[in-house]
């Protein structure tokens, strides 16, 4: 019989390397000698390493670099904010969390920006040296509970207010459950003791430009104070991807260092809108000064080259959004006066990227807002759910018969036979999963009436 182990003694033995992250275990007194265990995926293998030798719990670091990144290293490129890797370690003049990485690993800082292992090494280090210099025990480095000021202090917000949403954005991912890149954090009820965080000045202010969002304004040095319309009438609403994360971006606004901003940022996972430039003045989002004098510039949280961030929730309350600034400055609402940043000229960033769902997103802010719903018939006891409209995508879950679907959008894909006849119509359920209308009760033949094309 074996004693219950914690998180510190998961492993026998854990040696990682700096690149290649490595892991030897200590082998079982018992084995069967005709079985080949498989090995553990690469990922994997880094959360379990890092989290055993720096007392961290292990889902409160997954759920970090779910969080940052959807835990994915972007091939070594940084944020907008200097970050790196799926960690989002950061070098830039107020957030120093890859040198302090360095120095607590011993590991390059090429290897922690390039590497996974060393890059969630890092990470781990940090926190555990944040959680250490507050006075944590080893008691309280069990509780995940407890971590909450060590995250705050990581994201490197100077603003309270964007500390605590930075931290509690890690506290929804673990209380709501996800799973990405092989990890799957089950949820389960959180209660974050936020310390000093508890009751920040700011938290819920709410914009007076535009009801929904929450008014966290960026740092002087960062936009220009203007009396808009005025001598430059807002005739342009200019759309970006942020890349990064929510909270970081809203932070990186608000550090002097940053020499940018954009009027208004959307989050992926509900959609929920933060105000840090007033529409009155001039944001610096699009890298040419006539099109920032003459329009609105709206992020959104997320990569270019992952389109796992661009939620359903994010389109439709970004796109409400637009609907409202157009209406309310007379601009059309077309492709020629709502553009995406690389169309600005003289433009060296490519985003929203192409991920983006510009006919998606035109028909949301043109009033195409509906929402439908069917119910799945399956010829066995599930149905396929694939990442694209048609059956050369990949399989990405199921949906078992008799279920209730919503439906936000449809597209044309691949032709597929099934209970309701034979169509090219697939139903978009969620993000990035599709089901054949031909497998669905909608109620209708093909199209549903006003619910957008995808």
């Amino acid at each position: 019989m074996s004693a219950p182990t914690s998180h510190r003694s998961r492993f026998l033995l854990a040696l990682t390397t700096a690149l290649t992250g490595v892991v030897a275990v200590a082998s079982p007194a018992i084995a069967d000698p005709d079985r080949t265990p498989a090995p553990a995926a690469p990922l994997a293998v880094a959360f379990d390493t890092a989290a055993a030798r720096y007392d961290v719990p292990r889902d409160l670091l997954v759920a970090l670099g779910y969080a940052e990144s959807r835990l994915d290293m972007h091939g070594g490129a940084p944020s907008a904010a200097g970050g790196y890797g799926l960690m989002h370690l950061t070098s830039n003049p107020e957030v120093h969390t890859l040198d302090e990485a360095a120095t607590l690993t011993r590991l390059s800082p090429a290897a922690l920006r390039t590497d996974a292992t060393a890059n969630v090494l890092g990470a781990a280090a940090v926190l555990r040296a944040y959680a250490d210099q507050a006075g944590r025990t080893g008691a309280d480095r069990d509780d995940v509970n407890a971590w909450h000021p060590a995250l705050a202090r990581y994201g490197g917000a100077h603003d309270p207010s964007v500390a605590r949403l930075y931290a509690d954005s890690v506290y929804d991912l673990l209380r709501a459950g996800f799973t990405g890149r092989g990890e799957t954090v089950p949820g389960r009820p959180v209660a974050p003791r936020r310390g000093a965080l508890e009751h920040p000045g700011g938290v819920g202010t709410l914009s007076t430009d535009y009801g929904p969002a929450v008014w966290t304004p960026a740092s002087t040095s960062n936009y220009t104070v203007a009396s808009r319309p005025g001598s430059h009438p807002v005739t342009r609403i200019v759309i970006h991807t942020a890349q990064g994360s929510y909270s970081g971006t809203v932070g990186w606004f608000q550090n002097p260092a940053a020499q940018a901003s954009a009027h208004y940022t959307f989050r992926s996972s509900d959609g929920a809108v933060t105000q840090s430039v007033r529409e009155k003045d001039i944001a610096w989002h699009a890298g040419n000064w006539t099109y920032n004098t003459q329009s609105i510039g709206i992020e959104h949280e997320g990569y270019v080259d992952n389109p796992a961030w661009l939620t359903d929730a994010m389109y439709r309350a970004s796109a409400a959004l637009t609907r409202s600034l157009t209406t309310r400055y007379g601009i059309p609402k077309d492709r020629a006066h709502i553009i995406a940043h690389h169309e600005v000229p003289g433009a060296t960033h490519t985003d929203p990227g192409p991920n983006w769902n510009w006919t998606y997103y035109m028909q949301l802010v043109n009033g195409i807002t509906g929402i439908g719903s069917g119910t799945v018939i399956a010829t066995a006891s599930s149905l396929n759910v694939r990442s694209g409209p048609g059956v050369s995508y990949p399989v990405v879950g199921s949906v078992a018969d008799g279920v209730t679907v919503a439906v936000y959008c449809q597209a044309v894909g691949s032709t597929v036979t099934g209970p309701y006849g034979t169509t090219a119509v697939w139903n978009r359920i969620g993000t990035n999963r599709y089901v054949s209308d031909a497998y669905v009760l909608t109620g209708y033949d093909g199209y549903i009436p006003n619910v957008p094309r995808c």
